[in-house]
């Protein structure tokens, strides 16, 4: 009895809050992240999809991680771009084997049969990008500390120099965030060498790095992260291999991949051409030139002949 009654009212919410693609015409909805590469990434998906005849509404910008990711667990968004190495974050109740995420193809196998499995949400095939996490710092403080790579920052916070770095909320609480780097280099940061801030934007942790906001003379950043040296700053070697392999790809509810199969081949020779070089130069045209996310992906589309 209580079974019925739950499968009812489930059925009945499911009728009052149908899926966004479902209350569109069918539409695709698209999602994305609320840092640079999302606000690529999400145009990108869309116009492509719209040349091939698809009608798509874009919620770019949905949010943080954890917010696009509800958000498309609860069919609020039909897609948006993640990377290979968040599987351990996203996915529930699975325990990987150690290291999985460090190889690309075993990541992205293990995450995208997981995540079927669990929660219906289909994988496509990644991009050969790798946005990971690192470290950046003003080129002036490097050189003059001779810094070009974490081992060496470990040695300069180890003896007891001047830091302050700043930071993502979820950079400083996942595994693989700045835990992972503490464990690979041997050094560990106070409290009070944090200055962290909401989101995941490494235009506006290395902003702040760039301008010494409240003392800080080091960042976050990304491996794709174009910005770095018209801000003044220079990325470190991660000669240590601390950091997992985070290669873009799209995700996808089942229910829409079944309405739309031709999806993965549209989408999927895009992203093939987007390896780290790449998403670098075309996110340094929005945060350094100032273009529109939308205006860069509609370029480098028609560049490449996705779009007439």
């Amino acid at each position: 009895m209580y079974q019925w009654l739950t499968t009812r009212l489930a059925a009945s919410v499911l009728l009052l809050s149908a899926p966004a693609w479902a209350a569109s015409g069918d539409a695709i909805v698209i999602g994305s992240k609320i840092d640079t590469e999302g606000a690529l990434l999400c145009p990108l998906v869309g116009l492509t999809l719209k040349a091939h005849g698809i009608k798509v509404i874009e919620k770019c910008g949905t949010g943080a991680t954890q917010v696009v990711r509800k958000a498309l667990l609860a069919g609020e968004i039909d897609v948006y771009p993640e990377y290979t190495g968040n599987a351990p974050y996203l996915i529930k109740n699975v325990r990987f084997t150690p290291g999985t995420f460090r190889d690309a193809a075993s990541g992205h196998a293990a995450g995208a049969a997981a995540d079927l499995a669990q929660n219906g949400i289909v994988w496509l095939k990644p991009a050969p990008a790798n946005v990971t996490y690192g470290f950046a710092m003003p080129a002036k403080l490097a050189a003059a500390q001779g810094i070009t790579s974490l081992t060496q920052l470990a040695a300069y916070i180890n003896a007891g120099k001047p830091f302050k770095v700043v930071v993502s909320q979820e950079f400083v609480d996942r595994a693989d965030g700045l835990k992972a780097f503490e464990h690979a280099y041997g050094f560990k940061l106070a409290p009070s060498q944090l200055i962290i801030l909401p989101g995941g934007n490494t235009a506006q942790t290395e902003s702040a790095a760039a301008r010494g906001t409240s003392g800080a003379n080091a960042a976050m950043a990304y491996s794709t992260d174009g910005q770095l040296a018209a801000m003044g700053l220079v990325g470190l070697n991660d000669t240590g291999a601390a950091a997992d392999i985070y290669q873009p790809l799209l995700t996808i509810r089942s229910e829409a991949l079944k309405k739309y199969p031709a999806i993965p081949a549209i989408i999927e020779p895009v992203f093939a051409t987007l390896d780290t070089a790449t998403l670098s130069r075309l996110n340094a045209r929005i945060v350094v030139g100032g273009e529109p996310g939308t205006k860069v992906a509609e370029k480098y589309l028609r560049e490449k002949g996705f779009l007439k």
